[in-house]
């Protein structure tokens, strides 16, 4: 089975948010396109306190209970299968979708019989990055859909992409 992971697709990573990826908005479109395509649709929400270390390094984003924290207004959630929240502790960065407190990613998956994890959504150096790290080091045959994801910088996005490769991800 394939699956869809749809990562922090969240107005506060979209233009005018608190932390915005350029142009993340313009990937709304295309994520709701694709998710007809799959059997399984999982998206995962950074969903923060607001005393958190991870704000020692990033501005404050994502607070829990938030408007900031909630989807971007656009995405269809009537196929999201699931939703995971991630960076919920206050000593919990939250990167991947692997970190999710309320559900293991991995033993979900595993339970579905998912094989093939595509994954889209904000921001491909960051968390997008880490979650498909995450997945190919679980064994997941791992895929990035370009068209469906933005990074912080062309820079930064140049760089995830090579280490990705490295590791093993594919990108369509």
């Amino acid at each position: 089975m394939k699956a869809l992971l749809i990562v922090d697709v969240q107005r506060d990573f979209c233009p005018q948010g608190a932390l915005a990826v350029p142009d993340g908005d313009k990937i709304v479109p295309v994520i709701n396109n694709l998710m007809d395509n799959f059997d399984l649709v999982i998206a995962s929400k950074d969903w923060h306190k607001e005393g958190t270390k991870h704000f020692e390094r990033w501005q404050k984003h994502c607070i829990e209970n938030t408007p900031g924290a909630e989807f971007h207004p656009d995405l269809r959630t009537d196929k999201i299968n699931i939703i995971l929240y991630k960076g919920t502790g206050l000593e919990d960065a939250g990167y991947s979708a692997f970190e999710a407190t309320n559900i293991d990613l991995e033993d979900f998956l595993r339970k579905q019989n998912v094989d093939e994890l595509h994954i889209t959504g904000l921001a491909l150096d960051f968390c997008v990055k880490a979650t498909a790290l995450d997945a190919i080091k679980r064994g997941f045959k791992t895929y990035i859909i370009l068209k469906a994801t933005r990074g912080l910088s062309p820079e930064s996005e140049e760089e995830a992409i090579y280490e990705l490769k490295k590791a093993g991800v594919i990108f369509i």
